[in-house]
């Protein structure tokens, strides 16, 4: 997973506003008390930080990998 990618599933499942507050804010455990953005700038996997993320919010499982988006014509 890119960093493009980590944002993209950040700003549809939390909006565009709130995914940055909560990357910056959310102290997530199990990535050694580090928020997310902190995470990503140590060099953590962006997957790993989205999957923290979503284990901290309780996104369910269905959404984690993000919505579908249909291909363009």
């Amino acid at each position: 997973m890119r960093i493009s990618d980590f944002w993209r599933l950040m700003d549809d499942e939390f909006g565009p506003g709130y995914s940055r507050v909560l990357a910056s804010d959310l102290v997530l455990t199990s990535l050694g008390g580090r928020t997310a953005a902190a995470a990503l700038e140590a060099g953590i996997p962006p997957k790993s930080v989205w999957l923290a993320v979503c284990e901290m919010q309780d996104v369910p499982a269905e959404r984690r990998l993000g919505r579908d988006i249909k291909p363009s014509r």
